[in-house]
């Protein structure tokens, strides 16, 4: 089985995308962790896409695709991927349904996680993490059991993203409006994009992806 998840930052996806790994033997591709990949391994597109960084400029959607391209001919994905971060938009879907085709890797669903943009800042401007060990707490929805102390290592050093500010957040979902989300109507008008409510508890999200995808 091969899919995409679709969702604004903060929706979940990444959560969901590990879920799925477990229960269905997916690979996880995200865009990220390609491009990080390609670098390290020392790729023809991981070099390109090396320097570029180093200059401080934006990876083209020619090299991100590239990287994908050369990422999905590994032989572990034959079992079926998740498509996290790519496409962000209209074009770069054409161009990696073209390359889906070639490499006869046909999509079997596009799941949306549909969520409310402001519950969607306040779920990521309340979260934080042990800075020791990483557990993940919450201002408002998981805090630890004992005030300032992880429940994990007992670690009172606690640290937020930079960018999970409520500006940032804004700013990063007017993006995701403008460019990712016309992909809904897309994936729509091909007949697999499935819905499922991404403001549910995450086992209540897991469990409807498994519905949309039976």
């Amino acid at each position: 089985m091969n899919i995409i998840l679709l969702g604004p930052p903060g929706a979940g996806k990444g959560t969901q995308a590990k879920r799925l790994e477990e229960s269905k033997k997916l690979i996880q591709l995200s865009t990220g962790d390609m491009l990080r990949e390609a670098v390290a391994n020392g790729t023809e597109y991981g070099k390109k896409a090396k320097d570029i960084m180093e200059a401080g400029g934006l990876v083209s959607d020619d090299i991100v695709l590239s990287i994908v391209s050369e990422r999905l001919d590994q032989d572990d994905i034959k079992g079926g991927f998740i498509l996290d971060g790519i496409p962000r938009n209209v074009a770069q879907a054409e161009t990696l349904d073209t390359m889906l085709a070639e490499k006869n890797l046909p999509l079997d669903a596009v799941v949306e996680l549909v969520v409310d943009d402001e519950a969607l800042v306040e779920r990521i401007t309340g979260r934080y993490t042990c800075a020791k060990c990483g557990q993940g707490y919450h201002d408002k929805f998981e805090q630890p059991a004992r005030e300032g102390v992880c429940d994990k290592c007992g670690s009172t050093e606690f640290k937020r993203r930079a960018d999970d500010n409520a500006e940032t957040v804004r700013s990063r979902l007017k993006v995701y409006h403008e460019q990712t989300e016309p992909l809904v109507g897309y994936y729509g008008s091909k007949g697999i994009l499935k819905k499922v409510d991404g403001m549910a508890d995450i086992d209540d999200v897991t469990s409807q992806i498994g519905e949309a995808l039976a």
